[in-house]
């Protein structure tokens, strides 16, 4: 083939990868939410009010502006997520807190969030299972990467609770968060009485390791290490649940979905030799998969959004994925991403406390599958052998993802 017609043939190849990639994605977020999320896609314009259910908003600056105005559109209060996990974790865990109670608290914990601390948890945590994963990958085993997400969310839950994560070898600790998570769904954002006492009990077994880990002050724990930074126990207590049930789930569907994109789209061999857009790789795959749909706000007193006003007590519905997916398809070098400033993690007061911690897990897990690639070269990359969408989920997420080279 002449060098000039080798041209339009690759971008006709990369063409393709990209449609692939997109199609997969479309069919995870459809087989998570079948009726919602094709709603959702077709809301038309900046905003739409729907009666019963509330102001759905896809425009940018107002999804932004609403965000950085927490005293007006709250993040708690009924029809948002705190009607769902203040039943099971109490009133005060960040998640369901405002104003002032909700500065004091995230500046306690923002320690346990500096890039240092989190990447030494992060790879305390996982270096073994990881190495662990590398090697099946290196000798052709197939692996699901979704039960490997599962695994790995055990051992970090087990450093958030206390418990030693050489005792972790399989996904326990995941499938009891999974157990409260997974009776979730878009309509129905609320546990029953018999869910509610449920996920109490099942934190409540968490918990005894936690409380044990605060009581001894143990610093190589999230607990103990929660005390040194002066959290009262109910506080740190409510800390770890928040972390454990909400963290978890999202960042456990997000990585076999990053993996996918990256595999779909041809650009895991391209990483695997230039490691330089692995941040903008991260930042790319979050805004394409976008975990989390919709964030949910509620209308404190009368206001105006740009030129909108609202009434108290209205429910705003921010179409979060709405507006990263309206900035392209999944591209690490021109990285659209950049102008949305991380706005799959929030944005002002309320900006995810957690995300050091997910991206530098994020890293780990990724740099594990970009040297595999390396060592075996572009022509015999890691491939999906099968996989399968999970269906009604909150996160969207694969069921199963089995790959190897």
């Amino acid at each position: 083939m002449t060098p000039s017609a080798r041209g339009p043939a690759v971008e006709r190849s990369a063409s393709n990868s990209a449609r692939l990639a997109a199609r997969w994605e479309s069919r995870v977020q459809r087989s998570a939410h079948p009726l919602v999320y094709p709603a959702l896609r077709a809301v038309p314009g900046p905003l739409l009010r729907v009666p019963g259910l509330g102001v759905l908003v896809r425009d940018p600056e107002l999804v932004r502006e609403a965000l950085m105005r927490p005293e007006v559109f709250a993040k708690n209060g009924p029809g948002t997520s705190s009607d769902l996990w203040t039943p099971v974790l109490g009133e005060k865990v960040l998640l369901n807190m405002s104003g002032q109670d909700h500065q004091l608290l995230r500046r306690k914990l923002s320690p346990l969030f500096t890039p240092g601390f989190v990447d030494v948890l992060s790879r305390k945590s996982l270096s073994s299972p990881l190495a662990e994963l590398g090697e099946k990958l290196a000798s052709g085993e197939p692996v699901d990467l979704v039960q490997q997400a599962h695994l790995f969310s055990s051992v970090v839950i087990s450093q958030l609770v206390g418990l030693p994560a050489e005792q972790i070898h399989n996904d326990r600790l995941y499938q009891s968060i999974h157990e409260i998570s997974g009776t979730v769904s878009l309509r129905k954002l609320s546990l029953a009485e018999g869910e509610v006492i449920a996920a109490r009990r099942i934190m409540g077994d968490l918990s005894e390791h936690a409380t044990l880990a605060y009581r001894n002050g143990d610093p190589d724990t999230v607990p103990g290490r929660m005390r040194e930074l002066g959290l009262s126990e109910e506080e740190a207590l409510g800390a770890v649940g928040a972390f454990a049930l909400t963290g978890t789930e999202t960042l456990t569907a997000y990585l076999p979905r990053l993996i996918a994109l990256l595999i779909d789209s041809g650009w895991l061999p391209r990483l695997a030799r230039d490691r330089s857009l692995l941040e903008p790789a991260i930042a790319e795959g979050l805004r394409v998969t976008t975990p989390v749909l919709v964030m949910l706000r509620r209308v404190r007193t009368a206001a105006q959004l740009g030129k909108h006003h609202f009434d108290a007590g209205e429910r705003l519905i921010l179409l979060g994925f709405r507006i990263n997916h309206a900035a392209g398809r999944f591209n690490p070098v021109a990285n659209p991403s950049a102008k949305l400033k991380q706005l799959w993690f929030g944005a002002g007061a309320h900006f995810c406390l957690g995300a050091p911690l997910a991206m530098a897990q994020i890293r780990l897990v990724l740099e594990t599958l970009l040297d595999v690639a390396e060592e075996l070269g572009p022509e015999s990359t890691l491939r999906i052998r099968s996989r399968q969408t999970a269906r009604k989920v909150l996160i969207p997420a694969y069921r199963q993802l089995r790959v190897s080279r």
